[in-house]
């Protein structure tokens, strides 16, 4: 469970985030959807440490993150998996060593045993054959399945993916999603996916946040989403629908 109580974020005189509180619950997908410059990403780079907070507290289970020394930090950020927008693969490395990666500069396994994970963690996203392949030799998707491979490699409890479906077709976002879902499931893991993509809500949005301007607009599950009376999300669900709609028509 990750807690955000009255989070504020503020670069000089820009206020990005305006006392946001909320509760990313354990075992469950945790959306943060909102137009660009929202915040969204603002507000997961606070989650993790990579901004500091204007006000507010981030709480990681009951401890509180924003209370911690750099190298306290650095224990919890050992717990985190990070599912990047681009899926951020080194080209020079196989998918093997892509995955490896963490295993190396985080841990004193054997290689046997940095192996036996990476083979699962591959085998887990259907890649089991793709070990000495590179990125440029794979198609999107598979760049997507190594990056969440990666990012799951270190047994994290949390998880953050931003955009994870960008570029991608509609049924390899769907792929995707699901494939994200099962793994917090399987492991109970607290996954925030910041996305734009109305189908990823209304598929895998066990709590969807809301963000307008800084602030928290509306909270929900998918379920509730279509029955809310806020006109700011409804406007926006309706017109970034039909923006997905045009381009999946292309």
């Amino acid at each position: 469970m990750i807690r955000v109580e009255n989070l504020h974020k503020s670069f000089g005189d820009a206020h990005i985030l305006k006392g946001i509180t909320t509760t990313f619950h354990t075992g469950k997908t945790n959306l943060i959807i909102g137009q660009s410059g929202s915040g969204k990403t603002v507000f997961i780079k606070c989650m993790i440490g990579l901004f500091e907070l204007s006000d507010g507290v981030v709480f990681y289970d009951d401890t509180n993150f924003s209370a911690l020394s750099t190298k306290e930090k650095k224990a919890i950020r050992q717990q985190i998996g990070m599912l990047f927008q681009g899926s951020a693969l080194f080209d020079s490395m196989t998918v093997e060593e892509n995955v490896k990666f963490p295993l190396d500069m985080f841990t004193n396994k054997t290689k046997k045993e940095k192996m036996n994970r990476v083979n699962y963690c591959l085998e887990r996203v259907s890649l089991s054959e793709a070990n000495d392949k590179f990125p440029a030799e794979i198609s999107g998707g598979m760049m997507k399945r190594v990056g969440i491979a990666r990012s799951i490699v270190l047994k994290p409890k949390y998880l953050f993916c931003d955009e994870p479906n960008s570029g991608l077709d509609p049924r390899t976002s769907l792929q995707i999603d699901n494939l994200i879902r099962e793994i917090t499931q399987e492991n109970d893991i607290t996954t925030i996916i910041n996305t734009h993509d109305m189908n990823s809500v209304m598929e895998i949005g066990d709590q969807v946040t809301y963000l307008f301007e800084g602030e928290k607009e509306w909270e929900g599950s998918n379920k509730e989403i279509l029955s809310s009376d806020n006109k700011r999300l409804n406007d926006f669900i309706f017109a970034s629908k039909f923006l997905d709609e045009l381009r999946n028509a292309k």
